[in-house]
């Protein structure tokens, strides 16, 4: 995978700075991104790929007339299938994906929108089909898949039109879109997973039930990984949980222990159930974490 000399472009901070979602996946996917993969169905497509005999019922306009005209016979043009896979990319646009710790930097939604878009521009060049969900306590926008140029317009829209202001309950919600994705395909959580471990857990084991495969995309702050804080400080809770003051030296260790706890038994919990899990942090160049991905599906099997 070759890399362009403005990988530069891809610093967080400096992404900040570009208002369009479609042109900040654009700068990411297309610096680091050859190609993933052709597809080896057949439909009606731009890559012409055989002739089959014309039956009742096809489209007239994909007769091939050279064809007749050196045969007398009708043959179709047969083409390569737009839409191999499909991928559910779920948002988590709860108010705590609201964070960030130095300003100028992204928030936690920022950056998942970043990937998400980055994602789905990928995707979509690829021909294959994206389909976005939204949620936070529940679901909040639903796209449903689609693999045209102008679905990217709906996907960004969506992304941009998220406004963060209610609590996380991501099990629920991965329960719901298990049932509701019934093809085989792709499915894609990026969040800070603020919720019970067991719960989230559980949700992802509905989708591997369901034969899809899944990457978790685990989107934190670097304060949220280091916690930096020195003096005395008060800290705001999001989600409703209020504010306390005190000393953070007395609780860094405690607190780094209790992290490292619980992003292990997400992480633990992902690979028994073959599910790839990803920590992504928000001072990163998101070129770390479409690599990631890439790495992932280059290898990919669904099963």
């Amino acid at each position: 995978m070759a890399q362009t000399r403005d990988t530069r472009f891809l610093d967080p901070k400096t992404l900040t700075k570009i208002s369009r979602l479609d042109i900040i996946a654009r700068l990411v996917v297309e610096g680091f991104v050859t190609g993933l993969h052709r597809s080896p169905y057949h439909g009606f497509s731009v890559e012409f790929a055989e002739h089959r005999e014309y039956v009742p019922g096809d489209d007239i306009k994909h007769i091939d007339w050279k064809v007749f005209g050196r045969s007398d016979r009708f043959y179709i043009k047969q083409y390569e299938e737009e839409t191999n896979l499909t991928a559910t990319l779920l948002v988590d646009g709860s108010e705590s994906m609201r964070y960030r710790y130095q300003d100028g930097s992204p928030t936690k939604l920022e950056y998942a929108c970043y990937v998400a878009a980055s994602l789905a521009y990928l995707i979509l060049r690829q021909r294959d089909a994206a389909s976005l969900v939204t949620f936070d306590d529940a679901i909040q926008a639903f796209i449903p898949p689609g693999s045209s140029a102008s679905h990217r317009n709906l996907i960004i829209d969506a992304l941009t039109s998220i406004k963060p202001a209610k609590r996380t309950s991501l099990g629920p919600v991965l329960h719901t879109m298990a049932e509701r994705v019934r093809r085989k395909g792709l499915v894609v959580i990026i969040s800070d997973l603020l919720d019970e471990p067991a719960a989230i857990l559980s949700g992802l084991r509905h989708f591997r039930h369901k034969r899809h495969e899944v990457i978790v995309f685990h989107v934190l702050d670097q304060a949220e990984r280091t916690f930096p804080f020195g003096s005395m400080t008060r800290f705001q809770g999001l989600e409703g949980l209020g504010e306390v003051t005190c000393d953070p030296g007395a609780l860094r260790r405690a607190y780094l222990e209790e992290l490292d706890r619980f992003s292990g038994e997400i992480r633990h919990g992902c690979r028994q159930d073959r599910i790839d899990y990803v920590l992504l942090d928000t001072s990163v160049p998101l070129d770390v974490a479409l690599t990631s991905y890439l790495a992932t599906r280059s290898g990919m099997k669904l099963t």
